[in-house]
């Protein structure tokens, strides 16, 4: 009786359903958008699969319309983005310093997951940029009990050149700090996965007398290819879209987007003054402008023919049906535009040294898009300029794959 006991016991732990732990870094929407794709490809995988989610607004409204679970403890988390924007000031966001200044917030959220983690057993814990997880679990091993995934778009944190010698030593330093956890404790991360491929990686060292960082990143992470989450919309469905937004035979639509972490609100009024100005050069022009879900669709001035939106659930769908967009330089618009063949003009923020060097070197070796200096973009006249002409160019872009997702939830499955 007592063997047949252990027995039953056994079975019904096999049968407990998989619990797995996401964590989507707030910080822009891209990557709640892409992490939603990969939640949908390892359900597929495992069905009994049960995903929940750790997450703060903006990722939150991006989960709600998926109709993914958010746990409750999501509530006590300190919200990043909210940082993010007291950091930034007129298109100008030094986000290695900004992260820097983020030490706070990092502790409370890394305890608030502790908690969570402590309370219910998950077989797994994805955390996509989740540097507060990564970083404390390195230097406190003990505390995993769970399979633990890593997820990013960037690997090596760069410094901008206004940030001089000081910035250039400190950002080395940051550097050779996460490449020695990563020795140290090898066995931490179950799973490194790169959201792209190695070309995408800058041809760039960490810092003197450190490796070079594509090199390094081959030798410690897979690559799942670029997630997307989406297959390109045909023409029927551009025309569906283009239909419902009423744009007429003839008109050319302009879709301007700054994504969802809410620092872009002076590009926007900047696009604002050249409505103008570019439809006296492209009378056919009309403006979709969408503010996201942190910047208030009424504090940006009108325009005519110019509509403004907060957020716009699945934009990628607005964006492939567009003529020509200006974007922010965010890597998830871009990419998106870039998988719909879209012409489209981005203004990196200021000192972003993610903007202006990890995304820009991918973006060059797709082809896609034009960059323009903030400083450009505030002549209303060489913004509009610059819009138009895009609008007339002819893209020719690298393709973008659409398999990523399945990719990395094959990837992030196999330690289900």
């Amino acid at each position: 009786m007592a063997t047949m006991g252990k027995s039953h016991t056994w079975v019904r732990a096999q049968r407990r359903p998989k619990k797995a732990l996401f964590l989507s870094s707030p910080i822009g929407l891209g990557h709640a958008r892409r992490d939603v794709a990969v939640a949908h490809e390892l359900r597929r995988i495992h069905p009994d699969l049960q995903i929940e989610w750790l997450a703060q607004h903006p990722v939150t409204r991006v989960l709600a319309d998926a109709g993914e679970p958010v746990h409750p403890a999501s509530a006590f988390l300190a919200n990043e983005s909210a940082h993010i924007e007291d950091e930034s000031a007129d298109h100008d966001l030094h986000a290695f310093q900004a992260i820097r200044r983020m030490d706070e917030i990092l502790v409370n959220n890394f305890m608030v997951f502790n908690d969570v983690v402590d309370e219910t057993y998950y077989d797994l814990v994805i955390g996509d940029e989740a540097w507060d997880v990564d970083y404390f679990l390195h230097e406190n091993p003990e505390l995993k009990r769970f399979a633990f995934a890593w997820m990013t778009d960037f690997v090596g944190w760069l410094p901008m050149p206004a940030g001089g010698d000081a910035e250039a030593e400190l950002t080395a330093d940051y550097n050779a700090e996460m490449i020695e956890q990563r020795a140290r404790y090898r066995r931490l991360r179950d799973r490194s996965v790169f959201v792209g491929n190695p070309d995408d990686i800058v041809e760039a060292s960490f810092g003197p007398g450190l490796p070079r960082i594509r090199e390094w990143t081959e030798e410690n992470y897979d690559f799942a290819g670029y997630v997307t989450g989406f297959t390109p919309p045909s023409e029927e469905e551009r025309a569906a879209v283009r239909a419902g937004l009423g744009i007429r035979p003839g008109e050319l639509l302009c879709v301007v987007t700054v994504g969802g972490s809410g620092v872009g609100g002076a590009l926007l009024r900047r696009v604002m003054d050249a409505v103008p100005v570019a439809r006296r050069m492209l009378p056919g022009l009309r403006f979709l402008v969408v503010t996201g879900p942190r910047i208030d669709p009424a504090s940006m001035p009108r325009r005519r023919a110019a509509s403004v939106r907060g957020f716009v659930p699945d934009l990628y769908r607005t964006l492939a049906a567009c003529d020509v967009a200006l974007v922010q330089g965010g890597l998830t618009t871009c990419m998106e535009l870039a998988a719909a063949r879209r012409p489209f003009v981005y203004v990196p923020l200021e000192n972003h040294f993610e903007q202006n060097l990890h995304v820009r070197h991918r973006l060059e070796r797709y082809g896609a898009g034009t960059c323009m200096r903030y400083a450009e973009a505030v002549d209303p006249d060489a913004l509009a300029a610059a819009l138009v002409a895009e609008a007339s160019r002819e893209v020719h872009y690298r393709p973008v794959e659409t398999n990523g997702a399945a990719h990395a939830a094959e990837l992030l499955g196999e330690l289900i």
